[in-house]
């Protein structure tokens, strides 16, 4: 690890960081010298094991929101690169242009085809610019639909990967029907004949995260987010300032736990300790053992069943009341 670039790291990180770079400092100059140190190294390894269970175990909301947005945090690229032993990207809505925001083509898992559709977030300055940060314009949603529609015809299942802050708001993409764009994909997937799985890897932001989340299996990385709005825009909404957002993401119940328990998604999907930008690999195979075992339970149904589970999943979420006609 590049252990001087402190910046990026968050600082509940930086006592089990200063940990690790002790032990990669021990472990450095033995090597130099020629002595045994692996005694005091296990010795060092489990006190980091112990310290990261201790921080990672009571994490606030906010801390959570951290995590999520982590600058090492694990892609749909990575989980690509991990999980899957072919893929070929294709682009474009077909009416407009391609949007590199949004990630999509033909994969291999193990001996299943499979159509894969992410949000697609960069590392630096660069990449993120040419990614927008994630936040898609209307004709990322398309292409996405277009992949969908494609993977319905050949029956293959679809697999996405959701992290975003949300669509992106600006001007042209309203132009362009950027709600239209969100609402015919919410349509769409409702009744696609064949299994989705949805992963949340990270931030799942509003329509921009909903416009790939309708799903049979909903599943969320235990340190992801799931929320209508970010928490520095409901802080800004309910008490005109946004420095606030820390309380704001304990209000607004958005960690993977809060989803589970509120009927939102189906599952958690564990990361290593210290989070999920700490081992791609690992958390990129407990991805992928959950996305087999889901496969091979809905592979055995229908399309009608798939379709009439899926809209009875999504309409019990949420308490109402209906009005008696007349």
């Amino acid at each position: 690890m590049e252990w001087k670039k402190k910046t990026l790291w968050l600082e509940f990180e930086l006592p089990l960081v200063e940990l690790e770079e002790r032990i990669q400092t021990v472990q450095d100059s033995a090597d130099v010298r020629g002595l045994d140190v692996s005694s005091e190294v296990q010795r060092l390894r489990e006190k980091a094991e112990r310290l990261g269970r201790e921080i990672f175990a009571k994490l606030e909301p906010w801390q959570r929101v951290q995590l999520a947005r982590h600058p090492r945090r694990p892609t749909t690229n990575d989980f690509i690169q991990h999980i899957f032993s072919e893929f070929d990207e294709l682009h474009g809505d077909r009416m407009f242009r391609d949007d590199a925001a949004i990630v999509g083509g033909l994969a291999v898992l193990e001996d299943r085809n499979l159509m894969i559709i992410g949000h697609q977030k960069g590392r630096d300055t660069k990449s993120n610019i040419k990614r927008n940060f994630g936040m898609a314009h209307p004709e990322g949603y398309r292409k996405a639909l277009r992949l969908m529609h494609m993977a319905a015809r050949f029956g293959r299942p679809v697999v996405t990967f959701i992290d975003t802050p949300g669509a992106f708001p600006g001007v042209g993409a309203e132009e362009r029907g950027q709600a239209e764009a969100i609402a015919r994909n919410l349509r769409e997937m409702a009744d696609l004949p064949v299994p989705i799985v949805v992963v949340i890897t990270g931030e799942g932001g509003s329509g921009g995260a909903l416009a790939l989340g309708v799903g049979d299996r909903v599943y969320m990385l235990e340190n992801a987010i799931y929320s209508v709005i970010s928490p520095e825009g409901c802080a800004a909404i309910l008490w005109r300032d946004n420095t606030k957002a820390a309380d704001a993401a304990k209000a607004m119940k958005l960690t993977a736990a809060d989803a589970l328990n509120l009927g939102v998604v189906d599952g958690i999907i564990d990361e290593p300790i210290g989070g999920a930008h700490r081992d791609h690999k690992t958390v990129a195979l407990r991805v992928k053992a959950q996305i087999q075992d889901t496969l091979a339970e809905l592979e055995g149904l229908s399309a009608d069943q798939l379709r009439d589970q899926r809209l009875e999943k999504f309409l019990a979420m949420g308490i109402y009341d209906q009005v008696p006609s007349g």
